[in-house]
């Protein structure tokens, strides 16, 4: 029994490793993983069928990840946002800087790769001093008052928005939902080759459909990878440049934050790599942007919106 657990735990990281390094797909190795073990005498046929089994469900997993629809994607988004909503309020007495956030995104928007999705970008304050912000699936875009506060110009309000601009268009919120179903299913898979032969494969089947809610839970409380933050960082910054915002915004941005981090320990604190991170990374390319300085013209609307 010992034995088998050990044969199907390689087997199953070997497959793990190999679907995400290379172009075989999961089913067709945990496939030829059972037969081979099933050959040396190390798993039953039943055991064998159920590891063949689990490769399948993955490989639909991994498809039906690859085709969600723009209508798909706004619902998932719009879970995510309602699980937001469900520790934040919004703030409503203030349409006049909600009208300018929108109009800030709009202008953000139109020259990237996806200008136009199911529901459009709509993006709300939420009315708490904590200094954050999200993005979920979908165009749904949610930054607290506490972080328009620290913003000192319209351009690095912008770069606030485009960042999280660039989480949707990555499709960052997906990854992480996709990412953490196919972990938990294999460990669930795992730890059944030691089980008896009547293992219940829809145990299985039951962890990619954990609720979007409750993966999205998880998501908000650990934060994107420091790669991806990295990454929303630059895709930020050309969104920005696109736009005849200054891309270097960012970093006077991420200046703010490093200053305010004693103060406020939770919210981007907790999700977020540090200012100091983001900034040694983005100098890295920020060069790279030629946009000519008018930041001066905006002065007006911004304190005018503030």
């Amino acid at each position: 029994m010992k034995n088998t657990k050990i044969a199907l735990t390689i087997i199953l990281v070997f497959a793990l490793l190999v679907a995400f390094f290379s172009c075989g797909s999961m089913g067709s190795i945990a496939e030829y993983g059972a037969s081979i073990a099933e050959s040396a005498g190390l798993l039953s046929p039943n055991q064998a069928d159920i590891l063949r089994k689990s490769g399948v469900a993955a490989d639909s997993w991994s498809k039906a990840f690859e085709q969600i629809t723009p209508e798909q994607e706004y619902y998932i988004g719009r879970a995510v946002g309602a699980t937001v909503l469900s520790s934040y309020k919004l703030q409503t007495n203030k349409p006049d800087m909600i009208a300018y956030v929108n109009k800030i995104c709009n202008a953000l928007i139109i020259n990237t790769d996806r200008p136009e999705i199911y529901n459009g970008y709509h993006v709300n304050i939420l009315d708490s001093d904590e200094i954050n912000a999200f993005a979920t699936p979908g165009g749904h875009i949610f930054i607290t008052r506490g972080l328009i506060g620290c913003a000192e110009t319209e351009d690095a309000l912008a770069a606030v928005i485009a960042h999280e601009i660039a989480h949707i268009q990555l499709q960052h919120g997906l990854k992480a939902i996709k990412n953490s179903r196919i972990t938990k299913a294999l460990s669930d898979t795992a730890s059944a080759g030691s089980s008896a032969a009547g293992y219940d494969l829809g145990q299985v089947t039951e962890t990619f459909g954990i609720s979007v809610d409750e993966i999205v839970t998880t998501m908000m409380k650990n934060g994107y990878s420091q790669k991806q933050e990295f990454e929303a960082d630059s895709t930020g910054m050309a969104f920005l440049s696109l736009a005849g915002y200054e891309p270097s915004a960012l970093l006077d941005m991420l200046g703010v934050l490093e200053k305010n981090q004693g103060s406020h320990p939770g919210g981007f604190n907790k999700t977020h790599p540090t200012p100091a991170q983001r900034i040694t990374n983005a100098k890295k390319s920020v060069g790279n942007y030629k946009v000519p300085d008018t930041r001066s013209y905006r002065v007006q609307r911004f304190v005018a919106a503030r």
